[in-house]
């Protein structure tokens, strides 16, 4: 199978602060992966790395098999990221940001046309189109941002808190947006705070502390590794984290 994104001794430094300590995973064509941890962990950092966003001081990242750190504009091509507090062009109405987006990667005005309004009208925004975007809640500006990732069909999506600010309705239209996008082969790399949502979503799950990866699988093989049959993924990830941090 195809991997959509594989990450090999991963490594970034701010300084004398190691915040990404030679990771390695991979995500195949096709999965949701849940790539979770505490505050700090190295999340973000490597979710910025595999964008594009900065340079790893060590390792590979291939993106669809592109290699992103040698060639980086390619790479960025069949990827999306949308980080915890996206930027938006609040000036704006949702139509014309979508338009503008659009027309960034190069598609043709009417089909990114079409398209924008296909996900307005996906993501129940479609009555608000013409109001500016900094009048927007919260919420609505995290579906903004997810039509923002999704106009250009991207095949990977880097996901950071994504459910934030959501309610309980638009948290699940977003859940069944990205399922679809699943079944049409696309890709997830999804962090998050709410374990519940990482428990039902991901196919394989990450947990990372203190720029490492501690435990990786799916949650038979985590249940079974941490010696927790029948155990949630929150009372694992709490298990795992506090066993880490008490032998730093």
């Amino acid at each position: 199978m195809e991997n959509a994104c594989e990450i090999i001794g991963l490594v970034k430094r701010f300084g004398p602060k190691v915040a990404v300590d030679q990771l390695s995973f991979s995500v195949p064509a096709g999965m949701l992966y849940g790539f979770l941890g505490v505050n700090g962990a190295g999340k973000t950092t490597t979710l910025r790395m595999i964008s594009g966003l900065i340079r790893p001081d060590a390792g590979q990242i291939r993106v669809i098999g592109i290699d992103a750190v040698a060639e980086p504009q390619r790479a960025k091509q069949p990827l999306a990221y949308i980080p915890d507090d996206p930027v938006l062009y609040g000036k704006l109405n949702p139509m014309e940001h979508l338009e503008f987006v659009s027309a960034l990667w190069g598609m043709n005005p009417l089909a990114g046309r079409r398209r924008a309004q296909e996900l307005l009208e996906q993501l129940g925004l479609w009555d608000r189109r013409k109001e500016w975007i900094e009048s927007y809640s919260r919420g609505m500006k995290q579906k903004v941002a997810l039509a923002s990732a999704l106009i250009h069909d991207p095949r990977l999506i880097l996901l950071d808190e994504p459910l934030t600010g959501l309610d309980a309705s638009a948290a699940r239209l977003v859940k069944d947006i990205l399922l679809g996008f699943l079944k049409k082969g696309g890709s997830v790399i999804l962090t998050t705070h709410i374990l519940e949502v990482a428990e039902r979503l991901a196919e394989r799950i990450g947990i990372m502390s203190g720029g490492r990866l501690i435990a990786e699988g799916t949650m038979d093989e985590l249940r079974s590794s941490s010696g927790r049959a029948g155990g949630s993924l929150e009372e694992i990830f709490l298990q795992l984290v506090e066993q880490e941090e008490s032998s730093a």
